[in-house]
């Protein structure tokens, strides 16, 4: 069989992006994908109902918005299309109030002034702070370890943001930062619930900067949905391969990677097939499954094996999708239909939620992600009903209930059942009347997920924690920090990589500019092919 130049193993964002930015330049390329379909977890389909549209996995892309690595690709012209909803994100408040974050600023502002006067204009002072060194923060975190041009772009702009007592309030736990920039509830509650976003524990160094960045991003990109569906993303980016004479096959698992003299050279599928490789392999896979079933032991450098021991997965995940014959019938709706909705209560509350996850706790009352899905893109169902989905981060290994303790951690049918049932109640709570709206409800809990895309080991939506010891130069392993992974020609491109999860494609992009950079130093008479 005929070698390529590039092997990527995976068809996830990562794994896309990968390929669309080796054969830019000028690399043959095949994409290998154990499942019918491209995608990973950015896929959708009308499996729930026939006449709606459910995102099997993740739904918003504040960062794919924001991402070099995909605004660079062009893939409006390949049939990608965005839509918002008229709010990016709201969090329904104790006293029947809403914590409400509209695309324009002035907007939000005012809805905080409101309900506490201060903060609107303290609000403002934190968006004008983001527009001087915002987009240095992303390009940084995006970029492969260390971000030299990123980061000597945000030092020269760091003294006009509050030079070093910036520095540290991004390292402060998002419930300070919020308690202390803010009076009232709604902006702590929308900084605390975006920081919730990743696995980070409230009270945590690393939150801040994690609340205040998905927060920035709401209000400068927005929480925008592909149109028709979250497949269309990736869907767009396969298009773009095949246009460029990329290969994608899908059914084709690969089940290991062949190392000769300390370099890549083929990969092995599930149907003894063998694939050559002249030049590289992206692997937009976990880094468990990289270095614990598709690497040979013998041919994993000794201190990323080492280091792979202490390898920390971020959370399970519990997920639901309904098919609802009408709107959410919030109980006081906010004055603009936001996209997202975070559900968890006061910052306090949320910070327990988290804790009890940390500690293998099953909540009682979890902190709830949800999306108004035909609200954000009105392709996605019948006009008058809503295509909804919440998920909530469930430990990894479960010691205790803090419910009424019937969830072990199995997570069969039936305990995943009993979780959504929880999520549910939460749901009746702030919005009576929603059972009643119910044509259809489809729990997917983490071995469903995991089954979906193996990626999503136990249900983990990040390729491993995103707590600070896990990051930068400490992922997936000490003394990595970037695509490299030991292997001459070998390269992680997947979640598991810096900057981690979020579907954005930096560790793909990574992956390609570092094979790239390779074959140019290895090989510099083929300089002008690549």
């Amino acid at each position: 069989m005929t070698d390529h130049d590039a092997v990527v193993v995976g068809s996830g964002p990562n794994g896309l992006v990968a390929a669309n930015h080796l054969l830019d330049a000028g690399w043959s390329v095949l994409v290998l994908e154990a499942q019918p379909e491209v995608g990973g977890a950015v896929r959708s389909a009308r499996d729930v109902r026939p006449d709606f549209v459910h995102d099997t996995f993740s739904s918003f892309y504040p960062l794919g918005a924001a991402s070099p690595a995909l605004q660079s690709l062009d893939l409006e012209s390949h049939g990608l299309r965005w839509s918002h909803a008229p709010a990016v994100l709201g969090h329904p408040l104790g006293d029947g109030e809403w914590a409400l974050l509209h695309r324009d600023r002035d907007v939000t502002a005012h809805l905080m002034e409101l309900q506490h006067p201060g903060d609107g204009d303290a609000w403002l002072a934190l968006c004008g702070q983001w527009d001087r060194i915002g987009d240095q923060v992303v390009q940084g975190l995006l970029a492969p370890f260390p971000p030299v041009r990123a980061g000597l772009g945000a030092l020269r702009r760091l003294r006009s943001v509050g030079g070093l007592e910036f520095v540290q309030e991004m390292l402060t736990p998002v419930a300070d930062v919020a308690r202390l920039r803010f009076g009232g509830e709604a902006p702590r509650a929308l900084l605390a619930g975006n920081a919730g976003h990743a696995d980070i524990p409230l009270t945590s160094p690393g939150s801040g900067l994690m609340g205040v960045l998905m927060t920035m991003l709401g209000q400068t990109v927005g929480f925008p949905v592909p149109e028709g569906g979250a497949g269309m993303l990736t869907q767009a980016l396969a298009r773009r391969i095949t246009s460029l004479g990329g290969e994608i096959r899908c059914d084709h698992e690969v089940t290991g990677i062949e190392v000769d003299g300390s370099r890549a050279v083929a990969v092995r599928t599930g149907d003894d097939q063998r694939f050559g490789v002249r030049r590289a392999v992206v692997a937009d896979v976990s880094a468990t499954a990289l270095y614990g079933r598709l690497l040979a032991p013998a041919d994993v450098p000794t201190r990323v094996a080492r280091g792979m021991r202490s390898f920390q997965l971020d959370p399970g995940t519990v997920k639901v999708d309904w098919a609802l014959s009408g709107e959410v019938p919030w109980d006081r709706p906010p004055p603009y239909a936001p996209g997202t909705v975070h559900l968890g209560g006061s910052v306090e509350q949320m910070s327990l939620a988290f804790h009890q996850v940390a500690s293998q706790t099953v909540p009682a009352e979890p902190f709830v992600l949800a999306g108004q899905m035909t609200t954000s893109d009105p392709t996605r169902s019948p006009s008058g009903t809503e295509s909804f989905w919440a998920y909530s981060p469930v430990p990894q290994q479960v010691r205790s209930d803090a419910g009424d303790g019937a969830i072990t951690g199995r997570w069969d049918a039936a305990e995943c059942e009993l979780y959504a049932d929880r999520m549910q109640r939460q749901l009746e709570e702030l919005a009576p009347g929603f059972g009643d709206r119910v044509l259809e409800r489809r729990v997917l809990g983490p071995h469903e997920l995991e089954a979906r895309d193996a990626n999503l080991v136990g249900g983990a939506l990040g390729g491993g924690t995103a707590q600070l010891h896990q990051q930068l130069v400490f992922r997936p392993v000490p003394g990595l920090g970037r695509a490299e992974t030991g292997v001459g020609g070998l390269y992680l491109g997947s979640a598991s990589a810096h900057p981690g999860g979020g579907v954005h494609g930096a560790p793909g992009r990574n992956a390609a500019r570092a094979a790239l950079l390779h074959h140019r130093v290895r090989w510099p008479r083929d300089r002008g092919r690549a």
